[in-house]
């Protein structure tokens, strides 16, 4: 569920059942061309579909993070973005990215799901069992 589709009275509503924010990252530096960020975005859409689509209803995706021009700064803002979310109301946040040359050092996020080596996204199984574990409260 996108965080546009979720008014005042619905979140009150909804709030007890939608537990979980997503924070998508497609860490560009702004040397993109155009066809590079679109392949960007494109491929940081599929990674967050493993999420979105078998976990609507209880996840909201919240805007993505689109320019990092500062790795340290990055990751200070980010872990801080994810502890002002949770006091926002969120148990947890799951923190995806797609892009490879990014690396996550963020104790405030439950879970970061990131590309490996070759730029292979996370397995849609290992993903989700990772987040049911998440929910069900065992060590990940």
């Amino acid at each position: 569920m996108k965080f546009s589709e979720i008014s005042k009275e619905k979140w009150e509503e909804l709030s007890p059942y939608l537990d979980t924010c997503m924070l998508p990252v497609t860490g560009m530096t702004g040397n993109e061309s155009p066809y590079e960020a679109t392949e960007m975005l494109e491929s940081l859409r599929d990674i967050m579909d493993l999420v979105e689509i078998p976990f609507k209803g209880r996840v909201v995706t919240y805007p993505a993070w689109h320019y990092v021009t500062d790795k340290d700064q990055f990751m200070q803002m980010l872990n801080d973005w994810c502890i002002k979310i949770k006091k926002s109301g969120f148990r947890y946040i799951i923190v995806v990215t797609s892009n490879r040359n990014l690396s996550f050092a963020c104790p405030a996020a439950d879970l970061v799901f990131t590309p490996d080596e070759e730029g292979t996204h996370p397995n849609s199984a290992d993903l989700s069992n990772a987040i049911r574990t998440l929910w069900s409260g065992q060590a990940i």
